[in-house]
């Protein structure tokens, strides 16, 4: 008896919590202020839905990737996004795509993707990849994974961290990368601190790097390329 009534609990919670799934849908976009008057304006979390009536094979067809990007640039890489911005069938689908492109020693700086999880392969070229851990434990560095990537190769990057990729190549690389939502978003480090706008105080980073704010004003001068 005692046996049954255990299996009758464990068969209600089973129930219960599969109706009781406590978390906000991912979002799809940097933010979305709410408002209180829905005149004023609408907008979802993500793309609003086409008619189904209208749609048509093109709505799911992008092409142009096989043509090389251009890495002519102070990074010497360019990357080839395709997303629910660029091709509109994505849209609810939690998938996006890029191309990357590098010349020899080119770089794909220090950068996250806020809302997804990257895997990228190298077709062509020699790679130096990695990414670096969160939240390290007392008395600890934050962690660096690296691996040296090969044509085949495949390396996962995890949601929100930061990470990289280096040609350490003589030879042009590419690669491609598959993302884990319809627009993950990038945030290129560099550019993110250094190139903002309105550019954060000079104190405010002379503290954070402990260097002279000659350094920081130094930094923020100059021009950050944007290779996405």
């Amino acid at each position: 008896m005692a046996l049954k009534s255990f299996v009758l609990i464990i068969a209600i919670l089973a129930v219960v919590t599969s109706f009781s799934h406590a978390s906000d849908p991912s979002p799809l976009q940097d933010f979305c202020v709410a408002v209180n008057d829905s005149m004023t304006t609408v907008f979802v979390n993500g793309k609003v839905c086409k008619d189904p009536k209208v749609v048509t094979a093109d709505d799911f067809f992008k092409s142009g990737l096989k043509v090389p990007g251009n890495t002519s640039n102070q990074l010497g890489s360019v990357v080839s996004a395709v997303n629910v911005n660029n091709l509109a069938g994505l849209n609810t689908l939690g998938i996006s795509l890029a191309r990357i492109d590098f010349a020899p020693y080119g770089l794909n700086p220090p950068h996250t993707h806020p809302r997804g999880t990257e895997v990228l392969t190298v077709l062509e070229g020699t790679l130096y990849v990695g990414f670096v851990l969160s939240n390290p434990g007392p008395n600890m560095k934050n962690k660096l994974f690296t691996k040296i990537l090969h044509p085949g190769d495949v390396f996962v990057f995890p949601i929100g961290l930061i990470h990289f990729q280096f040609n350490v190549g003589k030879t042009k690389a590419v690669a491609f990368a598959g993302l884990s939502s319809q627009n993950p978003g990038v945030i290129t480090i560099a550019n993110a601190v250094f190139g903002s706008d309105p550019p954060i105080n000079d104190d405010v980073l002379a503290k954070a790097f402990q260097v002279d704010k000659k350094v920081v004003d130094y930094l923020q001068s100059q021009f950050w390329w944007d290779n996405n």
